[in-house]
């Protein structure tokens, strides 16, 4: 049975340095994504797109979105990465409650053409405080992702 638990381990668990390459080009696109979000909310404060189109932009990314830093977040669980795991659920436990608090739309996504000019500079500092996390997250994993290269390396 300890066999079949290493088995079974070593399946879940990634090598160290592929793990944290994941994360990386992970969260250079949600680095990406929130840039993304916060030009179209200038775009749309300072008149240069109107709300039917910027929610037409926005909103086919927001599922993409949350469902990637989600399950990036199940991978740490699953790598027994807790403190990375702890850090990012707070963002995964906002996303889950910001879309289940979403408009009444057809289509998936949260923003509302009827709502969102109104609150287009909270959703504009709600993207910058995400690029933030991203970004400091960015620098951990890059960090993390050299730190496993150099010691495979080194152990080699």
């Amino acid at each position: 049975t300890n066999n079949k638990q290493t088995q079974i381990h070593s399946l879940i668990m990634l090598d160290d340095y592929l793990l944290w390459i994941l994360a990386v080009v992970v969260t250079i696109v949600l680095l990406f994504l929130m840039v993304h979000h916060i030009l179209a909310f200038d775009e749309l404060l300072t008149d240069h797109k109107n709300p039917i189109d910027v929610c037409k932009a926005l909103n086919p990314l927001v599922l993409p979105e949350y469902i990637t830093h989600a399950v990036l977040t199940l991978i740490f669980l699953l790598s027994e990465n807790w403190l990375v795991f702890f850090l990012n659920i707070p963002l995964a436990v906002y996303h889950v409650r910001r879309y289940a608090r979403r408009p009444r739309m057809l289509c998936p996504g949260v923003y509302d053409y009827t709502e969102i000019l109104p609150e287009a500079k909270n959703n504009q500092i709600e993207c910058s405080v995400k690029l933030a996390f991203y970004l400091l997250s960015f620098f951990y994993f890059l960090y993390r992702m050299m730190f496993a290269l150099l010691s495979t390396e080194s152990a080699s």
